[in-house]
């Protein structure tokens, strides 16, 4: 069944305004205080063991395995005469319970041990624990059991129907109405693809690619990136990794030298090219071969049709015409990085190329608007940045944030939150936070999964823990972390997702936190970066950490507002070449495309941005399409969508961004909420009306 897997795919602190929340955000305790509260609030409010060695890693799998297998066992075994929705149906999600949140565990693990014996062991267990997954829902006895169930009728309503009707979709997703030998053939296939992919988002993790520059080649990067001991090696050169964001885009978006710029481009668009490249070709196949197994045109719609777009030709429609509509806005921007670059390089006939977006982008930002993103830093330094976000959700969502010590730490530094209801005190979830790059860690920025939400059989809640894996620049050279303006808006998209997870009351861990769609889960953290771009907001936390008052003038915020206008259409052409490219390789079954998605994903890329670095691949490493957002890449973009339509109810409130009935409301309509009840009764019950394209026609500067 789809409904179970798909919990792991969903994978991905002062200034005096602020003193009061920094303080009490500093606090350090433990977890003891709470359970008071929790005991009141008839929740459990706990951390999970923590595996420490390759053995109790085993032991885990072992135990989850037995739990579920048992739990499901009951389901089967028990006489007809007594079957009932919650003793049957209702019964699933608390079987699967225990082994999803092992499963989410280990993932972690997987993803950010320092340890390499212990990632290896959590990747094998991963595997062995997704194949259980596979496996366990191809059970004809408990497909039994709950077809006899939904049979009869069960007088139920609320999230208790909608579950009964996803548990009945996926199962019919999952093939068990097809005859035994075919689903089989599935189960196999299914089986296969989920170590196929495994094995993809590996290697791009593992990727080894070190560029070596010279001081001179780097000529235009900060003293501060040129000065990190990370990246200074010992005989002089420097050695930037282009598996880690923030040191590629230090390189391209201030480099002078075209030739270094390029050079990271090729080597960041080329890694895991050898190993994933055969790899992806079999995962597109396998795909396919599921998809018309089940009755689906193509993989795409077979993916989309538990969505908001419902199918592939949608999506693809939704795509291209904005596409088209970004079309002259597009050109023009290109027009105006090739006079800057013809400008610099003396050069009349100099051609815009994919390594020079970044940086031209930047000097347009530079030179016409006076923002100096570099300069910027000094406004965000990690700590006051951290405390400022923190202090702005718990007025927005009436709840306090507060450190706590974790009682076991895979990473020195590792931070823990525990976040609790203002009004009643009730403890609501946990959030680790892991700040900065290393060896062998998730090279972006995410939530992990760790314990879901989840309303257990004797009445209490179980209260989620996430985390969020961040690479933010560590401090360095005597400076504390200072980020980018683009980090802070990632910041506060991350901690969204967040709090998404953890401020969820939906009694299955089917539906809690950021289960819902995947082309409306970015929607509430997209609008949240909207607050990064009010001055009012960002004056009770962006303050230059060196004198301790100096705040971002008025005039700058404007001027970055137009220039985030003035380049919107390279960065949106930029992601719905992404988009689309998804969802040709997606859409078809022709296997001449699957041999060949390279070139077919590069000329797509090329078509609708700008013509992609020769013999690279850059899909071998876009760990979205190697699970989760395959065929779902689109839903950023639709998202969006959604997510100017929602910031435009806080816009037009009397207390603008920080209008707290309308800040109540998203966390009681969409975070409460989850995936229980039809995300488009959601979004109604939040905007208090139908949905319109208006805003964000406004937000990227087009109108209709």
């Amino acid at each position: 069944m789809d409904c179970f897997p798909k919990r792991i795919a969903l994978l991905l602190t002062l200034s005096c305004s602020i003193a009061g929340a920094a303080f009490a955000a500093a606090q350090v305790t433990s977890l003891s205080p709470y359970q008071d509260a929790a005991r009141k609030a008839g929740v459990y409010f706990n951390l999970p063991e923590w595996e420490k060695t390759p053995a109790q890693i085993q032991a885990t799998t072992e135990t989850a395995i037995a739990v579920g297998d048992a739990r499901l066992d009951i389901i089967a075994r028990r006489k007809p005469e007594k079957r009932n929705f919650q003793n049957t149906v209702a019964a699933l999600d608390y079987a699967y319970y225990p082994v999803i949140g092992a499963s989410y565990r280990l993932n972690l693990i997987d993803e950010t041990s320092p340890d390499e014996a212990m990632r290896d062991a959590a990747h094998a267990a991963t595997k062995r624990l997704q194949k259980w997954f596979v496996d366990t829902s191809f059970r004809q006895d408990v497909y039994q059991a709950v077809k006899a169930v939904a049979d009869a009728k069960p007088d139920i309503s609320g999230e208790d129907a909608k579950y009964l009707k996803t548990v009945l979709r996926d199962y019919r997703r999952n093939g068990m109405e097809l005859p035994a030998e075919k689903r089989q053939q599935l189960q196999d296939l299914k089986n296969r693809l989920n170590e196929l992919q495994l094995e993809f988002q590996t290697n791009i993790t593992k990727a080894d690619a070190l560029v070596e520059f010279t001081r001179e080649e780097l000529k235009g990067a900060s003293e501060d990136f040129l000065t990190n001991k990370e990246i200074l090696g010992e005989d002089g050169r420097y050695r930037v990794n282009a598996n880690v964001t923030w040191q590629v885009l230090e390189i391209l978006e201030n480099v002078r030298s075209e030739a270094s710029r390029k050079r990271l481009s090729i080597a960041r668009s080329s890694r895991a090219m050898k190993e994933n490249t055969p790899l992806f070709t079999d995962i597109l196949k396998v795909r396919a071969q599921i998809a018309r197994l089940l009755g689906y045109d193509n993989w795409a719609d077979y993916r989309i049709e538990i969505k908001m777009a419902k199918d592939g030709k949608t999506a693809y429609a939704f795509l291209q015409d904005l596409s088209s509509g970004l079309a002259p806005k597009f050109e023009q921007e290109l027009a105006t990085f090739t006079r800057l670059k013809a400008a610099e390089t003396g050069d009349a006939d100099a051609q815009i190329r994919y390594w020079d977006i970044p940086y031209y982008k930047n000097q347009l930002k530079k030179n016409r608007y006076q923002i100096d993103t570099e300069k910027l830093k000094v406004f965000f330094e990690l700590e006051h940045t951290l405390n400022g976000m923190f202090a702005v959700f718990e007025e927005l969502f009436g709840i306090e944030i507060r450190s706590v010590e974790a009682p076991y730490k895979w990473i020195d530094d590792l931070r823990l939150y525990a976040i609790t209801d203002t009004a009643s005190g009730a403890p609501l979830g946990l959030i680790y936070m892991d700040m900065f790059p290393r060896e062998g860690k998730y090279n972006h920025f995410a939530q992990f999964g760790i314990t879901p939400g989840k309303r257990l059989p004797d009445g209490k809640y179980q209260r989620p823990v996430v985390a969020l894996i961040c690479n933010f620049p560590p401090p360095a050279n005597g400076k504390p972390s200072l980020l980018t303006y683009d980090h802070v808006e990632t910041l506060f998209h991350e901690f969204g997702h967040a709090l998404h997870s953890v401020l969820t009351q939906a009694n299955y861990a089917e539906f809690s936190g950021t289960a819902v769609p995947r082309d409306f889960v970015e929607a509430p953290s997209q609008m949240l970066e909207n607050w990064v771009r009010d001055k009012k907001i960002l004056d009770r936390f962006a303050i230059d950490y060196r004198d301790g008052k100096s705040r971002i003038p008025s005039d700058t915020l404007d001027k970055m507002e137009a220039a985030r206008l003035a380049t919107i259409g390279t960065q949106y052409r930029r992601q719905l070449g992404f988009g689309l490219l998804d969802l040709a390789i997606h859409m078809t079954t022709d296997e001449k495309v699957f041999d060949n998605f390279v070139a077919v994903t590069n000329k797509i890329m090329s078509d609708t941005y700008v013509t992609v670095p020769q013999n690279t691949a850059f899909v071998a490493s876009f760990g979205h399409l190697g699970g989760g957002y395959d065929a779902g890449y689109y839903g950023y973009a639709w998202a969006d969508a959604i997510s100017a339509d929602m910031a435009s109810v806080f816009k037009k409130a009397p207390g603008g961004l920080m209008d707290k009935t309308v800040g109540m409301r998203l966390r009681n309509e969409i975070y409460a909420r989850g995936g229980s009840r039809e995300i488009k009764d959601s979004i109604r019950a939040f905007l208090q009306r139908e949905s319109s394209l208006e805003p964000f026609f406004e937000f990227i500067g087009l109108k209709k």
